[in-house]
Protein backbone atom coordinates (compact mmCIF):
# COMPACT_ATOMS: atom_id res chain seq x y z
CA UNK A 1 0.00 0.00 0.00
CA UNK A 2 1.54 3.58 -1.04
CA UNK A 3 0.94 7.10 -0.08
CA UNK A 4 -0.01 9.19 -2.73
CA UNK A 5 1.22 13.44 -2.95
CA UNK A 6 -0.01 15.19 -5.57
CA UNK A 7 2.05 18.26 -6.34
CA UNK A 8 2.17 20.68 -8.68
CA UNK A 9 4.28 18.76 -11.01
CA UNK A 10 2.99 15.42 -10.31
CA UNK A 11 2.26 12.76 -7.70
CA UNK A 12 4.67 11.04 -5.43
CA UNK A 13 3.86 7.38 -4.25
CA UNK A 14 5.77 6.50 -1.08
CA UNK A 15 5.51 2.98 0.44
CA UNK A 16 4.30 2.50 4.39
CA UNK A 17 7.39 0.35 5.09
CA UNK A 18 9.77 3.78 3.91
CA UNK A 19 7.58 6.07 6.19
CA UNK A 20 8.25 3.09 8.77
CA UNK A 21 11.63 3.44 8.47
CA UNK A 22 11.59 7.44 8.19
CA UNK A 23 9.68 7.42 11.35
CA UNK A 24 12.05 4.37 12.77
CA UNK A 25 15.16 6.44 12.58
CA UNK A 26 13.85 9.41 13.71
CA UNK A 27 12.83 7.63 17.14
CA UNK A 28 16.28 6.32 17.34
CA UNK A 29 17.89 9.37 17.53
CA UNK A 30 16.14 10.53 20.61
CA UNK A 31 17.71 10.01 24.28
CA UNK A 32 16.76 7.67 26.48
CA UNK A 33 15.53 5.01 23.91
CA UNK A 34 17.61 1.69 23.88
CA UNK A 35 15.85 0.68 20.40
CA UNK A 36 12.60 -0.66 18.91
CA UNK A 37 10.57 -3.76 20.31
CA UNK A 38 8.66 -6.49 17.76
CA UNK A 39 5.13 -5.48 18.08
CA UNK A 40 4.33 -9.51 17.49
CA UNK A 41 6.98 -11.29 19.23
CA UNK A 42 6.43 -10.91 23.21
CA UNK A 43 7.96 -14.13 24.80
CA UNK A 44 7.46 -14.22 28.48
CA UNK A 45 6.84 -10.99 29.02
CA UNK A 46 10.72 -10.00 27.30
CA UNK A 47 10.33 -8.10 24.48
CA UNK A 48 12.89 -8.91 21.89
CA UNK A 49 15.55 -5.73 20.93
CA UNK A 50 15.51 -5.31 17.03
CA UNK A 51 18.79 -3.97 15.48
CA UNK A 52 19.00 -0.82 13.24
CA UNK A 53 17.94 -3.30 10.07
CA UNK A 54 14.65 -4.74 11.47
CA UNK A 55 13.14 -1.03 12.14
CA UNK A 56 9.99 -1.57 10.16
CA UNK A 57 9.15 -4.33 12.70
CA UNK A 58 9.04 -1.87 15.46
CA UNK A 59 6.78 0.82 13.22
CA UNK A 60 3.37 0.33 12.40
CA UNK A 61 1.75 2.71 9.88
CA UNK A 62 -1.96 2.95 9.30
CA UNK A 63 -3.56 5.60 7.24
CA UNK A 64 -7.04 7.20 7.95
CA UNK A 65 -8.37 9.53 5.05
CA UNK A 66 -5.69 12.24 4.71
CA UNK A 67 -3.33 11.71 8.04
CA UNK A 68 -1.47 9.34 9.04
CA UNK A 69 -0.86 7.10 12.22
CA UNK A 70 2.43 6.05 13.33
CA UNK A 71 2.27 3.15 16.31
CA UNK A 72 5.82 2.86 17.51
CA UNK A 73 6.81 -0.24 19.69
CA UNK A 74 9.97 1.01 21.93
CA UNK A 75 12.42 -0.04 24.20
CA UNK A 76 13.39 2.70 26.90
CA UNK A 77 16.55 3.07 28.92
CA UNK A 78 16.01 2.01 33.05
CA UNK A 79 16.36 5.68 34.86
CA UNK A 80 14.80 7.64 32.27
CA UNK A 81 11.90 9.25 32.36
CA UNK A 82 8.86 7.52 30.48
CA UNK A 83 6.64 9.72 29.74
CA UNK A 84 9.38 12.63 28.39
CA UNK A 85 11.12 10.04 26.37
CA UNK A 86 7.66 8.91 24.63
CA UNK A 87 7.08 12.71 24.32
CA UNK A 88 10.82 13.33 22.49
CA UNK A 89 9.73 10.99 20.71
CA UNK A 90 6.23 11.65 19.14
CA UNK A 91 7.62 15.07 18.58
CA UNK A 92 10.58 13.87 16.33
CA UNK A 93 8.85 11.54 14.35
CA UNK A 94 6.13 14.12 13.73
CA UNK A 95 8.26 16.73 12.63
CA UNK A 96 10.82 14.26 10.53
CA UNK A 97 7.51 12.40 8.39
CA UNK A 98 6.49 16.61 8.01
CA UNK A 99 9.70 18.27 7.01
CA UNK A 100 11.77 15.45 5.27
CA UNK A 101 8.48 13.55 3.00
CA UNK A 102 5.73 16.57 3.12
CA UNK A 103 3.42 14.07 5.06
CA UNK A 104 0.39 14.65 7.55
CA UNK A 105 0.61 13.12 10.54
CA UNK A 106 -1.81 13.08 13.32
CA UNK A 107 -0.87 11.00 15.93
CA UNK A 108 2.33 9.40 17.18
CA UNK A 109 0.99 6.49 19.26
CA UNK A 110 4.10 4.83 21.66
CA UNK A 111 4.11 1.50 23.40
CA UNK A 112 6.87 1.25 25.95
CA UNK A 113 7.11 -2.91 25.63
CA UNK A 114 10.62 -3.16 27.70
CA UNK A 115 13.13 -1.44 30.30
CA UNK A 116 16.56 -2.38 29.56
CA UNK A 117 19.46 -1.62 32.24
CA UNK A 118 22.07 -0.35 30.38
CA UNK A 119 26.06 -1.42 31.63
Amino acid sequence: MTIQLDTDLGSVNISEGVVAVIAGSAAMECYGLVGMASRKQLKDGIAELLGRENLTRGVEVRREQDALHIDLYIIVSYGTKISEVAHNIQQKVKYVLNDVAGLSVEQVNIFVQDVRVLS
